[in-house]
């Protein structure tokens, strides 16, 4: 999975460049290139099926005399090329590679849950299927949703992506090693010019086109461009492991929150460090393990923090997963008020710059979530950072709740 912003030469080196590449190590291969119109996806294979004749004395093939349609030709070495629109049918085909580039044509389709049901069914229903076993897929496009293509094969976490974003101004941990705040292609468009497109864009559509990190309307209570990232940690102490739970295992039918555990360090110089997260959507059982398992490899010098539910239910929990963490230190406490209110705390340190988080996989989902609450799809990880950032805040000699510095977040 390729993202990229517009105008990046994305489809250039993915839809024009890469088939080539792909039919002189694959000769006798299948490819299927897919766009959001079929008079994209054959302009594509025009290009493409030029190149090879151009080229045809290095690559030692060409193209088939009597099989060069745009959309659909032939090598002489026993390729072949197909180009379809997200609605074009696939059926009888089958391909060793799929090529999808730019499967969203515009915010208007992107803003609509109707279409965007409709490319996910199409790419499960119809084009992964002609897939063949061992086949490949590449997705290069430009995100506008956080329920676009990419961003729904993200969430279903599915085995084998590899995700490469490459956004239009450089953020910590670059894959090209860029320095933060570098420009993707300067010759281009350099600093001054992607400033004046971000200034006309606004932030919403600037995150989502040109940062690949598009963002839930109205999500404004983390300031995630002010969390540093460290490579790694050493906690001597005031380490807190916050839990938020939930019971209800996934499946083709149903969306279900996660249990999520976040891991903070609060360093002597009133820093925050989020060490570790981890989350499951899992069964009652499964939720269990992953807590008992999760303590054994923090240590017993780590608190863990456990929310208790109203009801009778929530209490039984509780106790019941303090009895199973015997030896460890356990603290559970019940949740009172809303939870934009219980979060503030925390996200007064993050707008002061005071929170860093350890490199790790986790990285961007927890990031995404915060950047998303209040009005993301889901805030469990918000809510186990909260509860450790509380209980470490508790935990603190007294009068320290006091020195606080208040920031009114809400009425910037």
């Amino acid at each position: 999975m390729i993202l990229m912003p517009p105008g990046s030469a994305k489809s250039t080196y993915t839809s024009l460049l890469f088939p080539v590449w792909w039919f002189l190590r694959h000769p006798r291969s299948m490819v299927i290139c897919a766009a959001h119109s079929l008079g994209l996806a054959r302009s594509f294979g025009r290009r493409a099926r030029d190149l090879v004749r151009d080229h045809a004395d290095q690559l030692g093939f060409s193209i088939e005399p009597g099989h060069r349609a745009a959309e659909n030709w032939a090598t002489t070495a026993g390729g072949e090329f197909l180009a379809v629109g997200v609605r074009g049918a696939v059926v009888g085909r089958r391909a060793d590679l799929i090529i999808i580039d730019d499967p969203v044509k515009s915010h208007a389709i992107a803003d609509s849950k109707r279409q965007r049901d409709f490319i996910w069914d199409w790419y499960r229903s119809d084009l992964s299927t002609r897939l063949k076993p061992g086949g490949r897929v590449a997705l290069v496009m430009t995100r506008w949703h956080k329920d676009d293509l990419g961003g729904q094969l993200e969430a279903t976490v599915e085995d084998g992506w590899r995700v490469l974003r490459l956004p239009a101004l450089a953020e910590a941990g670059d894959p090209l090693g860029r320095p933060p705040g570098e420009p993707l292609w300067p010759a281009w468009e350099g600093k001054d010019a992607l400033a004046r497109r971000r200034a006309l864009l606004g932030e919403r559509a600037w995150s989502a086109l040109y940062q690949q990190r598009p963002q839930a309307p109205g999500g404004s209570l983390f300031r995630i461009d002010r969390i540093t990232e460290t490579a790694d940690a050493e906690p001597d102490g005031h380490v807190v492991r916050g839990w938020d739970f939930a019971a209800t295992a996934k499946d083709d039918g149903n969306e279900p929150d996660w249990t999520a555990g976040v891991k903070l360090w609060r360093a002597e110089d009133r820093r925050w460090v989020v060490l570790d997260v981890v989350r499951i959507r899992g069964s009652a059982l499964e939720v269990e393990e992953l807590l008992l398992r999760t303590a054994a490899q923090d240590g017993r010098k780590v608190l863990i923090a456990l929310p208790q539910d109203p009801g009778q239910a929530g209490k039984f929990q509780a106790s019941w997963f303090t009895g199973r963490l015997r030896g460890f230190h356990v603290v559970s406490s019940r949740e009172s008020g809303p939870k934009t209110g219980r979060a503030r705390y925390v996200a007064s340190q993050v707008e002061a710059g005071h929170l860093a988080i350890v490199r790790a996989p986790w990285n961007r989902a927890f990031l995404e979530e915060l950047r998303d609450f209040p009005a993301g799809a889901k805030d469990d990880q918000v809510d186990a950072l909260a509860r450790a950032f509380n209980t470490l805040e508790s935990q603190s000699e007294p009068g320290a709740r006091a020195m606080r510095v208040p920031v009114h977040l809400m009425g910037r």
